[in-house]
């Protein structure tokens, strides 16, 4: 079980600080590379950016949820 949280928190961590990356700034971000800068100003945030938003939301609830697993296991 100890194994698992641990390869789990590897993978979320990776992806969570890849999803980060991936949102808007102030300057645009990474995301206007993948076509993320292409919406209207009328809009507000796209759906790309809604779905990245909620992503970055379920993964930092994995991430959390690994955390304390292994602080609870570590406890034992």
């Amino acid at each position: 079980m100890e194994l698992f949280l641990q390869i789990l928190l590897i993978v979320s961590s990776v992806l969570l600080i890849i999803a980060v990356l991936l949102h808007r700034g102030r300057g645009g971000g990474l995301s206007s590379l993948f076509g993320g800068g292409m919406q209207s100003s009328l809009a507000g945030s796209s759906v790309a950016e809604k779905n990245l938003d909620r992503i970055t939301l379920g993964l930092g609830a994995v991430w959390v949820i690994a955390i304390v697993g292994l602080g609870l296991l570590m406890k034992l």
